[in-house]
Parts: structure tokens; sequence; C-alpha cells
């Protein structure tokens, strides 16, 4: 694909705003719309510096995600990263976890939508991914490491979620000020995010 030389037309929106936490609707036609709106947004994740974005991140409220998570050195990578890793930037149309394994993890997450926070966020070590692509092809893999956690991040955020919205009760207490502080200044800029901040 020739993408991505333009810089982006879409805003990256901050917490607080509702299309976060609304559940996004189903693509049901994948169209020159929905490739355009494919490609904003994998400009807008570079220009912020991210691996991932959903749609509700760019004020639209639609099943899709665009991925740019970066190679692994891991010594065994699982199937999904050794499929999807080298095709890298990726876009996902209505993609579901279909499974998850038992084993959790627990890492740092941030969030374009939540910037300056970090926070440990507990998740399934590994889930299966199930998705439509442009072109129309199903992909189905078992995904882990960063990728496995970046799918569940971005998935969550098509549901509505945060991966505020998934910590422990102690670690909420501690980012609940600058949070709310994300939340109050967002209102005035209409919850977009400047390059700067």
């Amino acid at each position: 694909m020739a993408f991505f030389k333009r810089k982006s037309k879409l805003p990256v929106i901050t917490a607080g705003a509702p299309v976060l936490k609304q559940r996004a609707q189903e693509i049901l036609q994948v169209n020159d719309e929905i490739r355009n709106l494919a490609e904003d947004m994998i400009s807008a994740m570079r220009e912020f510096d991210g691996i991932g974005l959903a749609a509700p991140q760019a004020g639209h409220s639609l099943r899709l995600v665009v991925l740019e998570v970066p190679g692994s050195d891991a010594a065994e990578l699982t199937p999904g990263e050794e499929a999807m890793l080298p095709r890298m930037p990726m876009v996902l149309v209505n993609p579901r976890i279909i499974g998850r394994s038992d084993t959790l993890t627990e890492c740092d997450e941030g969030c374009l939508s939540v910037p300056g926070i970090y926070a440990p966020v507990v998740r399934s070590e590994r889930v299966v991914l199930q998705s439509e692509l442009l072109d129309g092809s199903v992909i189905e893999y078992e995904c882990g490491g960063l990728l496995g956690r970046c799918i569940q991040h971005e998935l969550d955020h098509l549901d509505g979620f945060l991966f505020t919205d998934r910590l422990s009760p102690e670690e909420s207490r501690k980012i609940a000020r600058q949070l709310e502080m994300i939340e109050h200044s967002g209102k005035s800029r209409n919850y977009i995010r400047s390059k700067r901040g």
C-alpha cells in the first residue's frame, strides 16, 4: 500500500469525550470513505507516536483499528506476531477477540487519548484475533507480546473502555487527579488533542 505520506486531517480525541464511552458501530461495507479514514488514522497515529489507534479516538464511532506495532526480538513469537508484525501498518475492520489465555500479565500502558498517564494493566497473555482486512479477506491469529496487548487495548476502545477503566482501585486513585484534569481541560477544546499535549 502507498500509505500515508500526508499529514492527518483527523484529531485525536481525549478522555471525557462521549464518543470514547460508546460501543462503536459495525462497518457494513469497506468503501473509499473507510479506506480514507484508515489512511488518516494511520497518519494521526504516527503524528502522535502511537502504535495503535481506534476509530473512536479519531471521533468516529466505527469498529476500525489501525496498528503499527514494532517488530519483536523475542526468541519465540506467536503465529499472529509472525504473520502480522512484518505487515505493519495494519488496518483491522470489525475485529473481535474470540479466545483468551487463562494466563494473565501486568504491564504499564499509556494511550493517545489519555496523554501523560501510564499505569499497570492486567490483561490476557495471549488472545485469538479474528478480523476482516480492507481487501475483504479475514485473518484469525493467536497473538501475544506487545501485539496481543495492543489488540486488547485498541479493541477496548471499540466497546467504550479506556485502559484507565481497567486499573486496580489503588492505581485508579493514583491517577484520578491527573485524569480529571485531562477531562476538564478537554471540555474547552472539544476534547481535541493538540500535537503539544
